[in-house]
Parts: C-alpha cells; structure tokens; sequence
C-alpha cells in the first residue's frame, strides 16, 4: 500500500511531542558510577538515548527548517550547558553529535566553546589495543571493549566536528576508529556485525548478531561518509563492509518488513528501532545509488514496519531497552520493551527519509 507524505508528516509532528514527553517511571534503576541516578528515559536528561533522540530532530529541523523545532532543540542544549555537563564518556558523547549539525548550521556562538573542549577530551580518552575507544560509560568502565555503539555516540561527532571546524585530524580519527572496529566486530562469514569484542580473552563474547547494533553499522557508515570529507580508500572500504552487509540483511527481514532483536534467530521478538534504523540506511543507499538491489523496496518495508508501531501518542512501541554486552544468545531475548528517545530519533530518520523518497518520486503519494 503506498505511503502518502500526510501521513509521514504527521506521525513526524507525534513522534516529535512524543519524545518530548518520555520521563523515567522508575523502571529502571541504573546508579552512574559517580553516584548520580541514571536517566536513560527523560527528555530533558543528557545520556546516549537523549543525544540520538536530539540527532533525529536536527537531522528533521535541517530538512523542514521549522523555527518552533530549532527552538525546542537550542533550549534543550542551552539548558543543559547552564546546569553543567555531566562527566565526558563514550556515551555522554552522544549529544555532541546533535550540537555539532546545529552549529554548523548556524554558526551560533554559544556553542562552540563546549564542542572544541569534549573533542579535545574526547580524542585524549584511554585506548585499546591497535588504538580503539573503549566502550566507557557512565555506568560501568568496559575496559578493553569495543561495541557497535561507539561509532554512532563518538565517531560520528568526531567526523562531524571535524568537518565544521575544518580539523581533518578529528575526521582522521573518526576514519580509524570505523576501521578498527570493522576488523573485529564485523563477521566476514555472515557479513553481519557482532554486538562487541574484547581484547581480554580476545572473543566477541555471545556472538550475538544483535539488531540495534546493525543498525548502528548501517547507520554509522553511511551518515560518516555523509557527514564529512572521507579519504578515498578508507570510503570505499567501507562501503563494500556495508554491502555485504546490507546483503546478509535483506534475506533476514521478517514478513512483516521487521528485523528481529537476533537478526538470525526468528524465534527472538521483532524489534522496532533497529527496524527504523536499518530501515533509514536501506532507503538512504537506494536514494544515493549505493548497495544491492532490493534495498529500496525492503526500506519501505521497514517503514511500514515502523509506521505500523506508533500509537496515536507518537510513542514507538516494540523498543528494547539499552542492553549492555551480552554473556549468552538468551541475554538478548530477554531485553525488556520500553519506548526511548532513540526508539523516537530512528523513527524520526526513517520517516524523514521516507519523505525525501515521496519528493524524489520513488514512493507514490
């Protein structure tokens, strides 16, 4: 059934009043090693959900130019800079990215300050071997670990950044860490990405092909050589990982245009923020000629998926929470489902992305 631009505009209006709304319940207790409460839920707090959730709503203020969106986005960083930012990590990382989009839009000078010093923090953090950064949040230091998640709450920002400010250096280390962490959590037999790896014991702890982390891949790479000017062998090596990537994904999508949480094993739920961030990377390489065939068509499926799970609220159901490293395959399926600000930021990128397909004339209106 075709998808028409009213309906993706206005489930885009709920997903943004939803997120804004989102406020921990007390669900989850998850003390920061600091000795603060974590808050992995609210809007209005600074973590990795928060900063993925404010990179989905610059990511639609930059193609909408709507003033009441960069209002909401300006005061939610002006807020947070007046109160204090919270100790530098890979994932307080995370709204740096946001901030980064924003200010080199705008060029608006209360930002630049905060931007210049965590990336100088940033890029001086400990490092594994073969000079990797280290999964280190703020509950719990993962030592010696590398995860999916780190190229979308720190590369990212580093390229980006880097790109703004014309530092090639920044851009540089964004390259390498893609690259180490390609060389060891991407499978080379199934073409898809491991959750994480540690250099203690040197294993990829379950083997899970877990589906949030995917996503991150996809999104990761495809929004780095997006974001910034990548040296030419470094793109296309990357490039051909997200290829054979994309090729193991297309023949895992469930009937109903969903991933699963375990991408390989169909008896683990279907999972919606990976759906919308595999969903957004599927719809992006088609329009930008990249990938195999078939990316577009199962794109739209996802989107479908995605539209399928938002409720009348502009809540997106069918979100698992933040999950930490794996011991086991069962670790995953049991991930409980509560909505998060990253569950609303991917939807947002893949709903958005689907416009830029209905403007493009790939989706009938």
């Amino acid at each position: 059934m075709p998808v028409d631009g009213r309906t993706l505009r206005r489930s885009l209006d709920q997903l943004v009043s939803g997120m804004t709304r989102l406020r921990h319940d007390g669900r989850f207790d998850e003390p920061n090693l600091d000795g603060t409460a974590g808050d992995y839920i609210s809007f209005e707090a600074w973590e990795w959900p928060q900063g993925i959730g404010l990179y989905g709503l610059v990511r639609l203020w930059q193609r909408t130019g709507d003033e009441a969106l960069l209002r909401l986005i300006e005061d939610w960083y002006q807020k947070r800079l007046a109160e204090g930012l919270p100790p530098l990590n890979i994932n307080t990382s995370a709204p740096m990215l946001a901030l980064s989009l924003l200010w080199r839009n705008t060029r608006d000078p209360r930002w630049v300050e905060a931007l210049d010093d965590w990336a100088e923090r940033l890029i001086a953090m400990p490092r594994t071997a073969e000079g990797g950064l280290p999964h280190i949040v703020s509950d719990k230091i993962n030592d010696n670990e590398l995860w999916d998640d780190t190229l979308v709450m720190a590369g990212l920002f580093l390229a980006a950044h880097g790109q703004a400010r014309g530092r090639p250096e920044l851009i540089e280390e964004a390259c390498r860490q893609f690259l180490v962490h390609v060389r060891y959590l991407a499978d080379p037999h199934s073409g898809l990405w491991f959750h994480g790896w540690t250099f203690k014991g040197r294993h990829n702890f379950a083997r899970a092909l877990w589906g949030r982390g995917n996503a991150w891949a996809v999104l990761g790479i495809l929004d780095l050589i997006d974001l910034a000017e990548i040296a030419a062998p470094v793109r296309s090596f990357l490039l051909g990982v997200l290829e054979t990537q994309i090729s193991a994904l297309l023949q895992l999508q469930a009937p109903s245009g969903a991933w699963h949480t375990l991408l390989d094993d169909p008896g683990s739920y279907e999972e919606i923020s990976a759906t919308a961030g595999i969903g957004y990377g599927l719809m992006k390489a088609a329009r930008l000629g990249l990938g195999p065939q078939g990316c577009r068509e199962a794109g739209l499926r996802a989107l479908d998926a995605v539209l399928a799970n938002i409720d009348e609220t502009g809540t997106v159901f069918k979100v698992s929470y933040g999950t930490r490293m794996g011991g086991d395959l069962q670790f995953y399926r049991d991930i409980p489902i509560q909505p998060t600000g990253y569950g609303q930021a991917l939807a947002i990128l893949c709903l958005t992305e689907g416009l830029d397909h209905l403007d493009t004339g790939e989706v009938a209106a």
